[in-house]
């Protein structure tokens, strides 16, 4: 059962969606619950195994038409280079233009919006004739919590 976080989150995506002329069907929402109760990106394997515990009939494309309708709704991001699925930190946002911050450790990913990356990622490609239509941008590395850890010093030894 979600937490009353998660079912804020899930009773504002079924506006949305109904906002949309789209809607939230129970498979779609538990979905879209299954990402929002997640740690770390979710592949759609990973979704599917969870998805089978609630509805023993689910298949592949069950939960791929579940994450497309998600993905085409704003709800989520799919993190391309790990072949997984993250939700939107932010619903109402431009999908085509995002920055994703991946932990190396600890698998972590933190979406960030920022106009300023996007603008200098657009003049750039302009200068050289190049009309970008979206910029997916992935940066690798550590979160602070990771970050502090690698730098601490090691224990000592009694």
């Amino acid at each position: 059962m979600p937490g009353p976080d998660i079912a804020a989150q899930l009773t504002a995506a079924e506006a949305l969606c109904a906002r949309n002329g789209a809607r939230l069907t129970a498979l779609r929402r538990e979905v879209l619950g299954l990402i929002l109760c997640a740690n770390a990106p979710l592949t759609a394997y990973q979704l599917l195994d969870q998805l089978k515990a609630m509805r023993k009939s689910a298949v592949p494309p069950t939960i791929y038409r579940a994450l497309d309708f998600l993905s085409a709704n704003r709800l989520i991001h799919r993190i391309e280079r790990l072949n997984a699925f993250v939700s939107c930190a932010e619903t109402g946002h431009d999908h085509q233009d995002a920055q994703f911050l991946i932990c190396q450790q600890c698998g972590a990913v933190v979406e960030m919006e920022d106009h300023g990356v996007s603008a200098a990622l657009a003049r750039a490609a302009a200068a050289r004739g190049f009309s970008p239509r979206r910029a997916i941008i992935e940066l690798d590395g550590l979160c602070a919590t990771c970050g502090r850890a690698d730098t601490a010093p090691p224990p000592e030894r009694p």
